[in-house]
C-alpha cells in the first residue's frame, strides 16, 4: 500500500508537470488551456488526497 501511494503521488506530480507545459498564461481559460488547468487542479486534489491518506495510515499505525 505504501508503495502504492508513492507511485500515486509520483504519476500525479507528472501530470502535473506536464499539463503545466501545455498551460497558455495569457489565454487560461480557452481551448486546451482550459484542460491542462483542469489537469493541473485534478493531479493536485489526487496528490493531496494521498497524502492526506498516507497521514492518517500513519496516526492509525500508531495508534494501535
Amino acid at each position: 500500500m505504501k508503495i502504492f501511494i508513492y507511485i500515486l503521488m509520483v504519476i500525479g506530480l507528472g501530470l502535473i508537470v506536464f499539463n503545466a507545459t501545455k498551460l497558455d498564461l495569457e489565454k487560461p481559460f480557452i481551448g486546451d488551456s482550459a484542460v491542462a488547468a483542469i489537469g493541473i487542479l485534478a493531479a493536485a486534489c489526487s496528490v493531496l488526497l494521498m497524502i492526506t491518506l498516507k497521514v492518517a495510515l500513519n496516526v492509525r499505525r500508531k495508534k494501535k
